[in-house]
């Protein structure tokens, strides 16, 4: 009676949505507070510093203590801002990066949103992120906000470029736009020989690359640079409007994280033959490239603005166009997708 009361009446149907969205932003939410003392903690260790150490165990609480801290700040709203938009435009990138992880899977049928153009869905919704940073810098009525605004655009949408064209070559190789589909396609009896980072071993590097750029990280952190823009497009937000921003930001980051684990390193699949698959392997690979994000953010200097662009347009953009052309011919005369089908399957 109670299972049929979820899949036949309309609250039933509402109800259960709701609570299958809210079973995976929760999680997602604990697990930002953690990945955030994690991102510290690594860049305090590379400089031979603490970091968080005060605020419960081995400060493990202090993400907890920062969020509580935003929560109780006055919201401060400039004189000349344009107030509707200035707090429309944290929420869109809130919203538009929680958004995104409903086509996700983290395990086999673990997904939200199952549909045939999910990378079509996460490409048209991380687009829209720069509106908000545009907003958010525009409303501000201030020169060094806007100017940071215009920067973040320029970057995000150069190297969405890049990522689109990578992320091409891997459609052509799976022959799907569904992420669980590109995993299966990983799912071989050479374990992690048979995934993807393999055959588009050079794409890796670019699509990483391009991932610090299209989430403003370290050394592509151009738009909040401190010593040029005074902290950038949101230099002027304080309170839980600036803590809408640095969780929209960070999500973006995990979810850049996903998404190298799902087209590269085969989602949830074991990467040794014979051990089982599930989430546990999803989230120990998600873990393993945010600790390489954070270690670039520690060791690598920040670039200027004219080389961050020089490398979006006349090195990633040529490189990614030209393997795209590579995988389309040699799919085509099926040199990449029969033969390494027949590799993966041990055949």
């Amino acid at each position: 009676m109670m299972g049929s009361f979820f899949t036949d009446t309309n609250l039933g149907i509402v109800l259960l949505v709701l609570g299958q969205c809210l079973l995976v932003l929760v999680p997602l939410l604990v697990a930002l507070a953690f990945l955030m003392y994690a991102d510290r903690k690594i860049w305090a260790a590379v400089q031979m510093r603490r970091g968080p150490n005060m605020v419960g165990a081995f400060g493990l609480l202090q993400s907890f203590a920062d969020f509580l801290k935003y929560i109780v700040k006055e919201i401060v709203v400039p004189a000349g801002a344009d107030r509707s938009v200035f707090f429309l435009a944290p929420m869109i990138s809130f919203v538009l990066a929680v958004i995104a992880w409903a086509v996700i899977p983290f395990n086999e049928g673990w997904v939200l949103s199952d549909i045939n153009v999910a990378i079509l869905y996460v490409f048209a919704v991380s687009s829209l992120e720069v509106y908000g940073v545009i907003m958010g810098g525009w409303a501000s009525n201030s020169k060094y906000p806007f100017l940071g605004s215009l920067r973040s655009a320029a970057q995000m949408i150069s190297y969405e470029v890049s990522i689109g064209l990578i992320i091409i070559g891997v459609i052509i190789s799976t022959g799907s736009m569904n992420l669980s589909d590109i995993v299966r396609a990983q799912d071989g009896a050479y374990g992690i020989f048979s995934w993807y980072w393999l055959p588009h071993f050079p794409m890796l590097f670019l699509f990483f690359i391009s991932a610090l750029a299209e989430t403003n990280r370290p050394p592509f952190d151009l738009p909040e640079a401190e010593s040029e823009l005074v902290a950038g497009y949101q230099v002027e937000y304080s309170s839980t409007p600036f803590l809408l921003f640095m969780i929209g930001e960070l999500m973006a980051v995990v979810l850049m994280c996903a998404l190298v684990s799902l087209l590269f390193f085969g989602g949830w699949l074991s990467p040794i033959p014979g051990l089982p698959d599930g989430v546990l392997w999803m989230v120990l690979k998600m873990g393993f490239v945010f600790f390489i994000f954070a270690m670039v953010k520690a060791i690598t200097p920040r670039y200027r603005y004219d080389q961050l662009m020089r490398l979006g347009w006349k090195v990633f953009l040529p490189m990614s166009l030209a393997w795209v052309v590579i995988v389309a011919f040699l799919a085509k005369f099926e040199l990449f997708g029969g033969a390494w089908a027949r590799w993966t399957m041990g055949v």
